[in-house]
């Protein structure tokens, strides 16, 4: 359930409700009385990154599972080195 803030343009009471979305808005400021509550437009709350995934040790495979290359986890990069050709020796 998210955090509402609130401003009473009456008395200029701020105040924040925790409410269900469904909830009506707030009507009447809690300290005058009055029906002068307007709702105020927030930056909300920070993105919270929950489970597994979302750190580096999550993506690291187990050892022995892939083959590794300077370190990092892969696959194996295929040779680019040349190799000397074999002659033919009939004799």
């Amino acid at each position: 359930m998210p955090t509402y803030e609130y401003k009473c343009a009456n008395c200029g009471h701020y105040f924040e409700t925790f409410q269900s979305i469904k909830d009506d808005p707030v009507r009447t400021c809690p300290q005058c009385g009055e029906d002068t509550v307007q709702r105020l437009i927030s930056s909300g709350t920070g993105l919270i990154f929950k489970g597994s995934g979302f750190y580096l040790t999550d993506y690291k495979h187990q050892s022995g599972s892939k083959s590794t290359t300077n370190g990092k986890t892969g696959t194996q990069k295929p040779s680019t080195e040349k190799k000397p050709k074999q002659q033919d020796s009939k004799s």
